[in-house]
This record gives C-alpha cells, structure tokens and sequence, in this order.
C-alpha cells in the first residue's frame, strides 16, 4: 500500500493542525511536505522546541542543547507555524472539531481539514526533594550539571547515587552515570533499584543478561525485586518484594526512572483514524505514544513506532483527502531495538528479537538509526517502509 500512488488531489492546500511537536509530528510534518508542499500546517505545542528525548541521557556527555530542535527554526526550513501551547482535547471536544472544521487556541480560531494527534505519553512522577530527580529535570537541565551541583555539596568520597528503574531510560542513565563518574575521577559509589528480578525485563533475556555483566564490570551494586519508597538527606528507603523488609541505605540522590503513564489515550482504527464511541472521526487522526492502534502494527511507546505511525497516518490523510479513500492500514513490526551502554558499548536485536547483539554491532545499528532521524529533521526521509 505504500508504493501505490497516494491520491488524486481534490485540495489545492490543504489546512493541516498537528497536535504535539514530538517524533511523530515531526515524521509526519516531513511526510506531507514531500507529497504536498504547499500544505499549510501548523504545529501545536507547549514548548519551544523539538526534543530528541531519547538522547537526554547523553548530556553527561554533550550539551542538553545538542538535543532542542527551536520550532522556530523548524518553521523556516519547512514553511509551518508553530503555536506554543498545550491541547489534551477529550472525546466530545473531538466530536465538535470534526463537526466544526476549526478549534480555537488562545482566542485564535483555526480553521483546518484534517487534525493529527500527537501529544505523547506522560511520565510518571511522585513527590519529590531537592535531591530526587526524574527525566523531567534532564529535558532543562543537561546531566553533567545536576550531578555537579548535588556532588559539590558533598566531600568527596562516600556517596552514594540511586537509580531507579531497571527499564530502558534507567538502564543509559546509569551507564552514562558511571562513566561520569570516571571520567570526573569522582569516588562515588552507584546503586541501581528494580521491582524484578532482571533488568530490562521487557526485552529477551540476552539483553538483562549483557547489561548486567557490565554493571558488575562498573562495579554498580543491583538490587532486584526492590522497592523505592522515599528519598531523605542522605538516605533511602525500600522494601523487599517477597519478604515486605523495610529498610533503608545510603544514598545522597536518587534519579527516578519509572517510565511511562496513559493518561490520555487516543483509540484508532487500523488506518489511524481517532474512534469516538467505536466509530471513526473522518477528519482527526492519532499517532505516537498518545495512540493504540486496532491492528496488528507494534503499539510500543518506542520514538521507532512513533515515527512510523506519523509517516502512516500522514499518508492516509493525503489518501483520504484525494478522489479515491483508499487508506494504508498500520502494519508496522519493530526491526530492532538498541539500548546504548555508555560512550562505547550497547546491546540490542536486529531483525528478529532472539538475534541479541552487543558492542560494537550494536553500537554501530545505534548510529545508523540516529542518523536516519537527523536527516528526516532536515527533510531527507531515508525511512523505505
């Protein structure tokens, strides 16, 4: 479905809204720009910026903004408009927009033909101290910098740094922590605390089974099937899974790490079309970690399926606008999947998930990938399906 040719215009611009600046509104932005360049598009989001999330990790290492896209610039190279602000529109707000043909932000009415919802999935949070951070303070602050401004205080020597969360996020941070560490000749020890027992539990047990190594080369204390509880000055308190032990260690910070929440999902049909009451919406569609699909594409909150989602529903959206609706349904399987392990090390599949690759293969896939995507933001879709 994706070679055959997309529509027969019956549009001579169409008036496009996207809601949400993240991976997928960027793949689709590119996407309608390559088949449609005169589209008028306007781009919705609270913040400035594009962020390359799945970088944020690497800013122990290079500047946070390495990783910050300005709307503004995204604007002139590819003819949008960005408005800066935040939309979490519900199922009877949707009803109305595709009713109305137009939403009003900020007292400004915007009229379009087709909305694309992309806002992303929350983070999960909890209260937090002066000395408990999450992924949130790394999207404004690079790593290198909170880690130098909570480690001053302190003498050096002794301290001990928590990481919470054995996922995929927990897992880069605590490598590129490490290395920090080292690299600074900083005497600090690092614990990581997961509620299984494995890390990366969500991936084939070849990828627990390198990271862990690794973890004991670094010399960083696990502590499986373990609960956090709370952060205090200089201490941290937890609890065993299968015995209910409370206890309580060292710790100078803890870094939280507890993926993502869904709070407001999308549900769409195969093509990408929002569902209201079991029944699409003509004119609104979803893509990204805001979207479940009903079909039997891969719906993991990975920027991998959120890019294709946004190449897909952009192209349906051209379909549906043309003489002929004859819409792509989202069949997209994962082709792998690489989790980096500091500057120089990595471990992932590729093709299939039993195929577990580490090292340098596995860095060299990373590099590939990340490439791909820095061309799509300057215009080049090297994606082929």
């Amino acid at each position: 479905m994706a070679f055959l040719p997309f529509y027969i215009s019956r549009h001579k611009r169409l008036k496009i809204v996207i809601i949400g600046g993240g991976y997928a509104g960027i793949a689709a932005l590119v996407t309608f720009l390559r088949y449609m360049p005169d589209a008028d598009i306007t781009i919705i989001d609270p913040r400035s910026h594009h962020l390359k999330i799945t970088h944020l990790h690497e800013t122990f290492r290079y500047p946070l903004q390495d990783y910050l896209i300005p709307f503004s610039a995204l604007e002139r190279r590819f003819g949008c408009r960005h408005v800066h602000a935040a939309l979490v529109p519900e199922a009877e707000t949707l009803r109305q927009w595709q009713n109305d043909k137009f939403l009003v932000v900020d007292d400004e009415i915007l009229e379009f033909d087709y909305i694309l919802i992309t806002s992303g999935s929350a983070l999960a949070q909890m209260d937090k101290a002066d000395n408990i951070f999450d992924l949130y303070d790394f999207m404004t602050t690079p790593g290198s910098s909170l880690l130098d401004s909570r480690l001053d205080g302190h003498e050096n020597g002794g301290q001990i740094i928590s990481v919470i969360g054995g996922g995929a996020t927990g897992i880069q941070f605590l490598f590129e922590i490490a290395h920090f560490l080292r690299r600074r000749k900083i005497e600090a020890g690092l614990r990581l605390i997961h509620g299984v027992d494995r890390v990366l539990n969500q991936f084939p047990v070849g990828f627990s089974t390198y990271a862990q190594a690794r973890m004991s080369d670094l010399n960083i204390d696990f502590y499986p099937n373990t609960y956090y509880r709370g952060q205090e000055t200089d201490g941290i308190f937890l609890e065993e899974d299968e015995t209910g032990r409370k206890f309580n260690l060292p710790s100078v910070m803890s870094l939280l790490f507890l993926g993502k929440k869904s709070e407001t999902i999308f549900l769409a049909n195969a093509f990408g079309q929002t569902m209201v009451e079991q029944k699409p919406l003509q004119n609104i569609f979803t893509a990204g970690d805001c979207s479940v699909y009903q079909s039997f594409g891969s719906d993991t909150l990975t920027a991998q399926s959120a890019v294709r989602k946004g190449k897909l529903v952009a192209r349906n959206i051209l379909r549906h606008s043309g003489s002929f609706k004859l819409l792509e349904p989202y069949l997209h399987r994962d082709l792998g999947y690489v989790i980096s392990l500091g500057p120089a090390d990595a471990v992932g599949w590729l093709a299939l998930e039993g195929n577990v690759v580490g090292g340098m293969p596995a860095m060299m896939i990373k590099e590939l990938v990340e490439a791909q995507y820095d061309l799509l933001l300057t215009g080049i879709d090297t994606y082929l399906i």
